[in-house]
């Protein structure tokens, strides 16, 4: 029984989110008045008796049934989520796989080997809060984001979230939103 989290730099394997994510974090940097840090997208990997999990949040751009989906959410714009180029999903996909993996930094990092928090975390994926990516709906302060829904999960899994380090030198927007919204469903 395991969970293990992976720490993917933001556009692995893709030149246009990692395009933004530069720009991004040059603009968060030059606004904060900080060095420019890496940017990450984190997801999980879950193993108990009955199998192994991959579980993630990324964009629903084809029919979801293969990849374990099991919610799904808008993308900048409440509204624009009626199309799909707007949508992401949340996977929770049984003998799945997590894109570029191959490029996961510091990972895996086993965050427990507890078969009752792996088990509890399983039950959580599709009750995750389903806020607008890149947003700040739930009032945290920071906007939700793949990195939500995983440091959401573990919080309400029970574990301590706050112990997991992030790769030297990087930074994993939206980590502390998922941390205050499970303490507000507590």
């Amino acid at each position: 029984m395991a969970v293990d989290l992976y720490w993917l730099p933001l556009g692995a394997g893709g030149y246009c989110v990692r395009l933004n994510g530069i720009a991004f974090e040059a603009v968060a940097a030059t606004l904060h008045r900080r060095r420019r840090l890496d940017l990450y997208h984190s997801a999980l990997v879950v193993t108990t008796r009955e199998g192994r999990w991959a579980i993630e949040q990324a964009p629903a751009w084809h029919d979801g049934a293969e990849r374990g989906v099991v919610a799904e959410g808008s993308v900048g714009l409440r509204a624009a989520g009626r199309l799909r180029l707007f949508r992401y999903e949340v996977r929770c996909w049984r003998d799945g796989t997590i894109p570029d993996v191959a490029e996961a930094v510091e990972s895996p990092l086993r965050v427990t080997d507890h078969e009752t928090h792996a088990l509890r975390l399983l039950e959580l994926v599709p009750r995750a809060p389903t806020a607008t990516w890149g947003r700040d709906e739930l009032g945290t302060g920071e906007m939700w984001n793949s990195n939500s829904l995983i440091s959401w999960l573990l919080a309400r899994t029970g574990l301590d979230v706050e112990s997991i380090r992030l790769p030297r030198g990087g930074r994993a927007p939206g980590w502390q939103a998922g941390i205050v919204v499970a303490r507000r469903d507590c």
